[in-house]
């Protein structure tokens, strides 16, 4: 028998070994320890599923809240780094001690009952809030929505920030079937927010015949602007001049919008002036994706364009082990910190190639240089240099001078701007096809 665990490393060891499957859809197993449990909320609940943005929305919504004074729960997986990035309350991420202690909670009230990982630890985060006497709940979905261990809540709101091809094996492959696994998450008379703006007809046709509040990007909120601001405009609320979310991509907007339809559907509950909004929005901040790619050399990519970020950055580089040579792709907006960034990431990076961004805000590889140089990285850029800084028109090119130069073990960090990221995907697709 087992020794009990009494460290989260032990408990998280023993959870990945305990469920004979790492991902066992469906809910009954769920529901059995919820209710053994006595889990229920007070406080409104926000479920936010979708295939992308999910992450950013759930970022957006507790930034709006926590601005607002409430005090707030946010669940979201996976993590980066540490297990405990995955439950923060009032923005904080909570201790070992806290997790430990409804990990036991969890364990005596299972029963003969198998869990898989991530059903354990979701109830166990789930268990934490309810004890917390919080003002909201927001949980991002991990996997789907209809068969996720989230769902085992009745959520006051539930969103879906958009609908693509994805965990193909578990969901289905086409729009349609996905959507409707999406839809499980919404709840008859309840708020159903669907931010995608072509979503599929299986999402609506499923809100509709369980009599969901449903909300349409486009036919019951939207969003209007410029380059300086925008506007929401909602069933019954209009929020003006905005400024841009401070988490920067192709969908924020969309996920911004979603997210302050959702808590329009709340407001009655949950009111919020429009500096709480405006605040909220701007300082939202969401840790840095951190995926390796497969093959050699290796490559990272990873939406890192902060310091706060490049520190995470940081910290996962030096976790990965040995590599002779570190190449680094890196291009950013000139309004970045990018002094800051470049003094997170110069121990780890060997050779620099910079790159031109598509917008009049990115700052020039040109800049991006001199202050590499003032921050004392002084490269030889001969041929066989142990150490070089080198410029390139766009993302593609620099990979592509990477890729020539660096060594099967080797690895390439793409960091920076989702520019420099999308970029380099996008090289790598016609590099593989």
């Amino acid at each position: 028998m087992q020794a009990h665990p009494t460290t989260l490393n032990e408990w998280l060891s023993r959870l990945e070994a305990m469920h004979p499957k790492a991902i066992d859809m469906g809910l009954e197993r769920v529901a059995r320890v919820r209710d053994a449990l006595g889990l229920r909320f007070d406080c409104p609940v926000i479920t936010v599923g979708g295939t992308n943005g999910k992450g950013s929305t759930c970022a957006m919504l507790e930034s709006i809240l926590l601005q607002g004074g409430y005090r707030v729960g946010l669940y979201t997986s996976p993590h980066l780094i540490h297990f405990n990035e995955r439950a923060r309350i009032d923005g904080e991420i909570v201790g070992d001690a806290q997790l430990v202690a409804q990990f036991e909670a969890v364990e005596a009230a299972r029963g003969e009952v198998s869990l898989t990982y991530f059903e354990f630890t979701t109830l166990a985060i789930m268990r934490l809030f309810m004890e917390a006497g919080l003002d909201a709940v927001i949980l991002e979905v991990g996997l789907g929505g209809r068969l996720d261990a989230v769902n085992v809540i009745d959520a006051d709101v539930a969103v879906v920030t958009s609908v693509d091809i994805d965990h193909t094996e578990f969901l289905g492959s086409t729009r349609e079937e996905i959507g409707f696994e999406k839809a499980g998450i919404f709840r008859p008379g309840r708020p159903a927010i669907v931010g995608d703006p072509l979503p599929p007809r299986s999402l609506v046709e499923h809100a509709e015949k369980i009599g969901a509040d449903l909300w349409l990007m486009s036919r019951d909120f939207n969003y209007s602007g410029d380059k300086q601001q925008w506007n929401y405009g909602g069933r019954n609320m209009r929020r003006n001049a905005l400024g841009y979310p401070g988490l920067r991509g192709a969908n924020q907007l969309l996920n911004a919008c979603a997210a302050l339809a959702a808590l329009e559907a709340l407001r009655d509950r949950l009111p919020l002036g429009a500096q709480e909004v405006r605040s909220g929005l701007a300082l939202v901040e969401l840790p840095g994706r951190f995926q390796v790619l497969p093959g050699r050399p290796a490559v990272i990519l990873d939406v890192a364009h902060n310091p706060h970020a490049a520190a995470t950055l940081s910290q996962n580089l030096g976790n990965m082990g040995f590599f002779p040579y570190t190449y680094a792709i890196f291009g950013a907006m000139a309004d970045k910190d990018i002094a800051g960034i470049i003094a997170q990431l110069k121990d780890h990076v060997d050779h620099w190639c910079l790159t031109d961004l598509p917008l009049p805000r990115a700052a020039k590889a040109a800049d991006i240089a001199e202050m590499l140089e003032d921050a004392g990285v002084t490269p030889r850029n001969e041929p066989d240099a142990e150490r070089s800084i080198r410029c390139f028109a766009n993302p593609a090119e620099a990979y592509a001078n990477a890729r020539s130069r660096a060594g099967e073990n080797d690895r390439i960090a793409v960091f920076g701007s989702f520019l420099t990221v999308a970029g380099v995907m996008e090289a790598r697709k016609s590099e593989y096809h």
